[in-house]
């Protein structure tokens, strides 16, 4: 026979395969669209804006389908009542950690952010605990993030008010925060050893930020040195580019919208004045600072579709039958911006966290940590630098845009899995 015959015959052979072994599959997933054999549905995907792809899908599909990304099935949870269900009313179930090409190769299975199982819940366990001893959630880490936020104010001090991209800066200060916590010290911004550190965390971040379309053997125990430090490396990668990208694009919504930024100012004024450094105790009397924080983190949607789960076993859901290791998405961005919870929600609006009186107002909406038994071990720490940070930046500076807030850009550059700030530059100016 001829040779070339012999090729067509074969390779048609393997794609009907592969469509029969996903048809089968695909009868006892939610539904989804036709998937091309091997490539899957990567082509009606749009990787610039895989956040609205998975809305048009939703719309055709409902909240709960199928993607073939490649030849592996991976279910997508869009809407609120869909991503509570699952990571909060079964979240053992969904506990699981998703595919993530990318990370395994750092990694290996290693650390907090992408293990899983017993490894997983034995680290987590032992981070928290050793967290907890090293202050976290008591005032000793409020004093390091109070005088991080000092420090901070002086290097923004040293620009003189000349314009600048606050980039490097505000990297640096919840990544000395992190070192002050695990090292017991903090470094001054100009350390050699510390600026080779974070050029080694932004590495590892830019590379689990690239499009995600694409020990020895024993098991004795877990906290090898190799576990241990990839857990520490998860924490530092976890919570500096994330707090640090968030006060960028804060400081960039801040400069689109002076008046947020001179009622922010004004409540400053008021609570904490001048002449100290605000403290968490602050918050409570601060409503609308607290809903600008928390409307930063809705509006930019930092993380649209989380870091992949997965089930921990057969799963029914829905009537849906969801194999064991099947990777989910899950949106935060239909969570985040859903119309119903939050009027208007393409808008940069305060509002969206008070209610007709002015106090603050919770969402069981807020999910940019995401939720269940994945969310982000550093919440807490988080929350405390974006507020004293912002509150320490806006007591001490006005800030003051080199173009008119109607010509500012606040869309999100396209950039793997996070959503990141166009670059810009400011001025400080002392006040």
């Amino acid at each position: 026979m001829d040779p070339f015959v012999v090729l067509v015959l074969s390779l048609s052979c393997l794609l009907l395969l592969s469509l029969w072994r996903q048809s089968s599959v695909r009868g006892k997933l939610p539904p989804g669209p036709t998937p091309l054999p091997v490539i899957g549905n990567f082509l009606q995907i749009d990787v610039k804006d895989i956040s609205q792809s998975l809305t048009n899908f939703s719309k055709v599909y409902g909240p709960v389908f199928t993607l073939y990304l490649g030849r592996q099935p991976t279910v997508v949870l869009h809407g609120y009542e869909a991503v509570k269900e699952a990571l909060i009313d079964h979240g053992e179930e969904f506990s699981g950690r998703g595919s993530f090409p990318m990370a395994e190769k750092i990694t290996k299975g290693l650390g907090i952010a992408f293990s899983n199982g017993s490894r997983w819940k034995e680290i987590r366990r032992f981070s928290l605990m050793t967290l907890r001893n090293l202050g976290m959630g008591k005032r000793t880490i409020e004093d390091r993030v109070q005088e991080e936020a000092q420090c901070l104010v002086e290097e923004l001090r040293k620009t003189n008010g000349s314009p600048c991209d606050p980039t490097f800066i505000l990297s640096c200060a919840p990544c000395n925060v992190i070192c002050s916590i695990i090292f017991q010290n903090r470094f001054d911004y100009k350390d050699q050893d510390f600026l080779t550190f974070m050029e080694k965390v932004n590495e590892n971040v830019r590379i689990l930020s690239s499009p995600w379309i694409q020990e020895n053997n024993s098991q004795q125990s877990e906290f090898t040195l190799e576990h241990l430090a990839t857990t520490v490396n998860d924490l530092f990668g976890a919570g500096t580019e994330t707090t640090s990208t968030t006060l960028r694009y804060a400081l960039l919504l801040l400069l689109k919208h002076p008046h947020v930024t001179a009622k922010v100012q004004e409540e400053i004024d008021r609570v904490v004045g001048r002449h100290r450094s605000p403290c968490m105790q602050d918050r409570i009397h601060m409503p609308y600072t607290d809903a600008m924080i928390h409307e930063v983190q809705r509006f930019i949607d930092l993380i649209p579709t989380s870091v992949p789960h997965a089930v921990t076993c057969d799963t029914k859901f829905r009537n849906y039958l969801i194999p064991k290791g099947t990777t989910i998405i899950t949106s935060l961005s239909s969570v985040l911006h859903d119309s119903k919870e939050f009027p208007n929600p393409e808008m940069f609006d305060p509002g969206h966290f008070l209610d007709k009186n002015g106090n603050f107002k919770k969402s069981d909406y807020f999910m940019p940590f995401s939720a269940g038994k994945r969310i982000c071990a550093g919440e807490g720490l988080a929350r405390m630098e974006l507020f004293l940070f912002l509150t320490t930046i806006l007591q001490n500076f006005k800030l003051k845009s080199l173009v008119h807030p109607k010509d500012i850009d606040t869309t999100p550059v396209a950039n793997g899995f996070a959503s990141l700030p166009p670059p810009y530059q400011l001025c400080f100016i002392p006040v």
